[in-house]
C-alpha cells in the first residue's frame, strides 16, 4: 500500500509536511455537507449558498490566529463534495483534510446494507489510495465514522470493522462518531480487536457525555478524547466542557484531548447569528487560560495533539 510519508498530511490540495503546520488545528469540523432528512434545509452547509461565509470565517481566524489545517469530517452519505472542499482550501489559504467512511446508520448509503465488510474495507481502501471518484482528491483520514447508543447496531458494527482495518491497511487514522458522547468504550473495543492502535483512534463528541471516568478509561487505553462539540450550548454547557477537560488534564491525559466546534449546519455560522469556527479561540479558550491553562498547553490541545493522532508521530513543540 502506498502509505502517507512520516510526518506527511495528506489534503484536499496535495501533502503537507506537518512541520508547516505551525498554529492550531481544527480537528473535527465540516465545510460542505448535507444531513437534510426534515426537508427543512438546516441541517446544510451547502458550498455556493454558504460557502463564501465559510471561507471568510477560516481566512480570518488565518489571520488572527493562524489557523493551519481544518480536519473535514464529512463522509459518505452526508453530502461529502471534494471539490468544493479544495476551492473552499485554496480560498480561505488553509489546509483541509478530506475523510472517507459511513456517518451512524440513519445515513448508511445503500452499498453498506448489500456488502460485507471485507468489499466495505476493498471499497475504502481504493478510495483512499486513488481519490474520490474521478476527483483524484484522496482522504487523509477516515471518519466520522458513526454509531448511536451504548453498543452499535449490526450494520455499525460491520462499518466501523471495515473503516478500522482500512486504516490500518493504508495508514489512516480513524475518528468515530458517538451520538451524544455514548458508545465510545465500545467502539474502541471494536476497533482495536481489528488490530487498529488505540493511538490512531479519536473517540468523538466525548465533552457530550459527563462522566470523567470513561474519558480517563479511553484515554489511558491510548485513545483521543474528542471535544468537538465546544460552543454548541443546546447540547452541552461550555461551563461543564471546561470542567471536564480540566478533569482530564489533571488525571494526566492533556496529551489525549482533541477540540473542535463540529460546525455542522448553516445557523452555527458566525453570519447567520452562530458561535462559528472561531468559539473555540474566541471563547473557549480564553476561559481555559483563565482557569489556568498555559501556552504550552494550549500548543499542545490544539496543535500537537491532533498532528499526532493524524500522523501516529511525535511533534516538536512550537
Amino acid at each position: 500500500m502506498n502509505h502517507p510519508p512520516p510526518h506527511t498530511l495528506r489534503t484536499v490540495t496535495g501533502e503537507l509536511a506537518t512541520g508547516a503546520v505551525r498554529g492550531p488545528v481544527l480537528p473535527h469540523e465540516h465545510l460542505v455537507l448535507d444531513l437534510d432528512r426534515a426537508g427543512d434545509g438546516a441541517a446544510v452547509l451547502h458550498p455556493e449558498r454558504h460557502g463564501t461565509s465559510v471561507i471568510g470565517e477560516l481566512n480570518g481566524l488565518r489571520e488572527r490566529f493562524g489557523l493551519s489545517l481544518v480536519v473535514e469530517l464529512t463522509c459518505r452519505g452526508m453530502g461529502r463534495d471534494v471539490r468544493a472542499l479544495a476551492r473552499v482550501s485554496r480560498e480561505a489559504g488553509v489546509p483541509v483534510v478530506a475523510a472517507t467512511g459511513w456517518y451512524y446508520e440513519p445515513f448508511h448509503t445503500p452499498d453498506v446494507e448489500s456488502a460485507d465488510v471485507d468489499r466495505l474495507t476493498a471499497l475504502l481502501v481504493r478510495e483512499i489510495e486513488e481519490g474520490v471518484g474521478t476527483t483524484g482528491v484522496r482522504p487523509g483520514v477516515l471518519g466520522e465514522i458513526g454509531s448511536h447508543g451504548d453498543v452499535p447496531t449490526p450494520s455499525e458494527t460491520k462499518v466501523l470493522r471495515a473503516a478500522g482495518r482500512a486504516a490500518i491497511a493504508t495508514g489512516l487514522s480513524l475518528a468515530t462518531h458517538a451520538q451524544l458522547g455514548r458508545g465510545g468504550l465500545a467502539q474502541l473495543d471494536l476497533l482495536t480487536g481489528e488490530g487498529l492502535p488505540a493511538g490512531r483512534i479519536c473517540v468523538g463528541h466525548q465533552d457530550l457525555l459527563a462522566d470523567p471516568g470513561v474519558h480517563r478509561e479511553l484515554a489511558e487505553r491510548g485513545a483521543y478524547v474528542a471535544f468537538d462539540t465546544v460552543g454548541k450550548e443546546s447540547y452541552q454547557s461550555d461551563a461543564t466542557r471546561l470542567r471536564l477537560l480540566s478533569a482530564l488534564v489533571e488525571a494526566g491525559h492533556g496529551d489525549r484531548a482533541l477540540l473542535s466546534c463540529d460546525i455542522s449546519r448553516h445557523g452555527y455560522l458566525r453570519g447567520e447569528g452562530g458561535q462559528g469556527y472561531g468559539h473555540l479561540f474566541e471563547e473557549f479558550l480564553p476561559a481555559f487560560r483563565a482557569a489556568g491553562a498555559d501556552e504550552d498547553l494550549i500548543d499542545l490541545l490544539t496543535r500537537r495533539n491532533p498532528l499526532r493522532f493524524l500522523t501516529g508521530a511525535n511533534v516538536e513543540e512550537n
